[in-house]
């Protein structure tokens, strides 16, 4: 140490008392090994961890990972952000009664098909559909109703018989989207209309497929109540459907 005033070397204090007990090569040389020499440990030693403390620590560092990954996942957006950024909305280019024509082509087969009403190759060893009806087979209500009533509706070319607003009877279009409450069609002159199912009757017809050269039978219609639609596809697809009376529209 220095004496700023003096200039002088200053004693330290710790040597000083070391010199009133000690000779003075004594108290330099435990001044120096004790003190100027003296190791300062940066952490302190601790004992070797328990078996019981490691896994609680290896428990504490698992949920302080899970938890920074958790922060680090994004969140799902929510139905209002989800309207926001438009992400169901349709392009107006989009919006073409012709765009969606193949879409109730295919359709139309899929519900031949879970109908019975068409047969292929595995049945007559041929490629060519050789008809509609099935020997002692039969669309009834009984039998195609629980079927319809689960089928997707997506491509279904639907029109409007009956509701208790008079201005959407008539109305007749592709189904684009079918939702819980309501129905988008794209309608023949390239307009999206949404029908909200309550009070709502509709009817879709399903074309039956001939072979080259036969005439084409009448399709089948059907009307459906949209008060037993009230389900998203995936849902109604796994549900049972009982009858049930409703009211006259």
């Amino acid at each position: 140490m220095t004496d700023l005033a003096t200039g002088e070397q200053a004693q330290h204090i710790a040597h000083s008392l070391l010199a009133r007990a000690h000779s003075p090569t004594t108290a330099t040389r435990i001044f120096t090994e004790r003190v100027l020499h003296k190791p300062l440990p940066l952490r302190a030693s601790s004992p070797t961890p328990s078996a019981r403390s490691a896994r609680r620590h290896a428990r504490a560092s698992r949920k302080a990972a899970a938890r920074k990954r958790q922060s680090q996942k994004p969140r799902p957006l929510s139905a209002a952000q989800k309207r926001a950024l438009c992400l169901y909305d349709i392009p107006k280019a989009q919006q073409k009664y012709s765009i969606y024509e193949p879409l109730h082509r295919l359709w139309c087969g899929y519900m031949r098909e879970i109908l019975g009403l068409e047969r292929g190759s595995r049945d007559h060893g041929n490629d060519e559909h050789t008809g509609f009806e099935r020997k002692g087979q039969y669309v009834t209500p009984a039998s195609a109703g629980p079927i319809i009533a689960s089928a997707d509706m997506h491509g279904a070319l639907v029109e409007v018989v009956r509701s208790r607003c008079v201005s959407r009877v008539g109305l007749k279009g592709i189904v684009v989207r079918d939702t819980m409450f309501v129905v988008e069609i794209v309608t023949s002159k390239d307009v999206m209309k949404t029908i909200p199912k309550e009070h709502t009757i509709f009817k879709l017809e399903v074309p039956l497929a001939t072979k080259e050269g036969q005439e084409r039978p009448k399709p089948l219609v059907f009307e459906i109540n949209g008060e037993q639609f009230k389900n998203r596809a995936p849902d109604r697809a796994k549900k049972s459907f009982k009858m049930h009376n409703q009211p006259d529209l």
